[in-house]
């Protein structure tokens, strides 16, 4: 987790703080994916910063996630390509299944697709790692500083006046920075300031569980996979490199259904829960390829998560301060976009920064920020718009409006070339149509 609000902290005053240190270049609020990235990208281009995270230390959680080839370029270009590739599956087809376990599409992925670059399904744990590890080799140990919860922050015109907490909720000494830039995720304190009347994120009426276990692998080991329809989804997918060679595979599994009320648990990757809250509707999914049912009886540790987003907001930029990935544009996890997104954030945010000339003497950040921001903010618009849609699962959807109780031919169903034009529609959207990566 990487809210800065993600646990309760004793009252008191942040004012109160030891005397500001030296101001620092750039201050990032948020130490997951999208923080980390854009710490490096800023690094390679020479642009000091420092990462604040809110835990007391950062630990491999969560579960599987997908980086889409046109984010393993940016990783690529950091030099991380090696080490992902050590660990991860390098995904090779997506295919999608209609209740029965029957196809209705496949496609290739990554460079079996032709792009310049694989898509990778990893341990986001993994990745967090990977990232903080190279962080702290590249930016130095003091650059990365954990146990700090953002709790307040002043615009001072020429500079920002940061106040943190530790786990215990005492205050911390304040840091004075040229720019920040708020990476402190879906209940982001940075946005909150800016748009305080916003609420809590904005729930779709439908809950995932999920989970990691070992097993035997499926299809061709390497395939993404999705069953079902808007009203009952099952995903999974392999996401070891190690397991895979050994023959055996890490399954990380999705289960989605519509649940009742409005006001969901907070969103974090903490609450556990049991099989049997959403298993009876998937009772027969026992496919000649996966068994999903005993899928969820064999997952020893069971994650539950309510799907939410938030509205595209009007401005991201406010003067020095600037907000990123979940942050700025949490999104449903359809498309497997949303590391994904915030990868291509940190590098935009990076060249935005670099050719504005920020973090030579006298210079802002106002022009980068906003150059970034005109860069990215209407792109992740669409596609948070574009996921609440269905984005590409939409197909499943239809397969089930058209033929509920399954087919002979899917052809006669959904033609082969509007099959395909869905899938190139949110490619295009989501920046990774084959000619856009690589270009």
């Amino acid at each position: 987790m990487t809210e800065a609000d993600s646990r309760p902290t004793r009252r008191t005053d942040p004012i109160a703080a030891a005397s500001p240190e030296p101001i620092i270049d750039l201050a990032i609020i948020g130490g997951g994916v999208g923080g980390l990235v854009t710490a490096l990208a800023l690094h390679a281009r020479g642009i000091r910063c420092t990462v604040f995270e809110s835990v007391q230390a950062l630990k491999p959680l969560g579960v599987g996630i997908n980086l889409l080839p046109h984010s393993v370029r940016v990783l690529a270009g950091l030099g991380l390509q090696p080490a992902l590739a050590a660990t991860a599956i390098e995904t090779a087809a997506l295919s999608y299944f209609n209740k029965h376990g029957q196809l209705i599409w496949s496609e290739p992925r990554g460079l079996a697709a032709g792009y310049a670059y694989p898509q990778f399904s990893i341990h986001r744990g993994e990745l967090q790692m990977l990232l903080y590890d190279t962080a702290r080799q590249r930016l130095g140990e003091s650059a990365i500083r954990v146990d700090h919860a953002l709790s307040d922050f002043v615009d001072r015109g020429d500079s920002v006046e940061l106040h943190f907490t530790d786990h215990s909720g005492a205050a911390r000494p304040a840091v004075i920075a040229r720019a920040v830039i708020g990476a402190d995720g879906i209940h982001s304190a940075v946005r909150r300031r800016f748009f305080p009347d916003e609420g809590p994120p904005r729930f779709s009426g439908y809950m995932l569980w999920r989970g990691t276990i070992e097993g035997v692998p499926f299809l061709n080991g390497r395939t993404m996979v999705q069953a079902g329809h808007t009203r009952q989804k099952f995903v999974c997918y392999p996401i070891s490199r190690q397991l895979a060679d050994a023959g055996r595979a890490r399954i990380n599994w999705i289960a989605e259904l519509p649940v009742a009320g409005d006001t969901p648990p907070r969103q974090d990757w903490s609450r556990r829960v049991d099989a049997a809250l959403f298993r009876e509707p998937f009772a027969g999914w026992r496919f000649p390829w996966l068994d999903v049912p005993a899928l969820f009886d064999a997952t020893e540790a069971i994650y539950e998560y309510p799907m939410a987003d938030r509205d595209p907001l009007p401005r991201w930029t406010h003067g020095r301060i600037t907000l990123l990935g979940d942050a700025a544009h949490p999104m449903y996890p359809i498309g497997s976009n949303g590391a994904s997104q915030a990868i291509l954030d940190a590098e935009a945010m990076a060249d935005a920064l670099h050719d504005s000339g920020f973090g030579r003497t006298g210079v802002d950040p106002t022009e980068g920020f906003s150059a970034y921001e005109r860069v990215r903010r209407e792109a992740t618009a669409q596609i948070v718009l574009g996921n609440r849609a269905g984005g590409p699962d939409q197909v499943m959807q239809i397969a089930e409006e058209r033929a509920p109780s399954g087919f002979s031919d899917i052809e006669t169903v959904i033609p082969r070339t509007e099959l395909e034009a869905i899938s190139a529609k949110y490619k295009q959207l989501a920046g990774f149509s084959r000619e856009q990566v690589n270009r």
